[in-house]
């Protein structure tokens, strides 16, 4: 493919990723608000921004076999978590904003357990192990197969945790 027509599906899908997402939140923040039709709305457009978002990755070749997937993803989770999130803790830092600097951590410390999460699954892949996995709504830590009792990010309540 060329480099042009390259670059603009990659735009494409980094900008329907992101507008997957905001719309996503868009929708929760609706629900709380007392507009359900709206939140409805909101996560009906991401999911079809997640199509447009799907279908660039496809014709970028991103997507390959599992075993690949997986590795992929947790190359870019460990250097996420190891590089640039490191980064933009010492960028809140030196514009002394703590709770910038907080959230960044936050990310880091979750990003390194995605990462630790992959690796594990590369060696379970043939296992075909069946696990329940908890979210942290506060700051995205994912647990496996235990609910803790409070969050070792960011201490945030075993309510605040979601059974997927």
């Amino acid at each position: 493919m060329a480099d042009k027509l390259n670059e603009a599906f990659y735009q494409a899908y980094e900008g329907e990723s992101k507008a997957a997402l905001r719309l996503k939140i868009y929708a929760k923040k609706a629900e709380q608000e007392g507009y359900p039709q709206m939140a409805k709305l909101f996560r009906v457009i991401a999911l079809s921004e997640e199509v447009h978002g799907e279908r660039s990755l496809r014709m970028l070749r991103e997507i390959k076999g599992t075993e690949d997937n997986l590795k992929s993803s947790f190359e870019s989770e460990a250097n996420i978590a190891g590089v640039a999130y490191d980064q933009f803790f010492k960028l809140a830092a030196e514009n002394g904003n703590a709770g910038a600097g907080t959230i960044f951590s936050q990310s880091r410390d979750v990003e390194g357990g995605h990462a630790k999460l992959y690796k594990e699954a590369m060696s379970h892949l043939m296992e075909e192990r069946e696990t329940t996995y908890y979210i942290c709504q506060v700051c995205g830590y994912v647990s496996d197969g235990i609910l803790p009792e409070q969050c070792p990010v960011c201490q945030a309540p075993k309510e605040q945790f979601v059974k997927y």
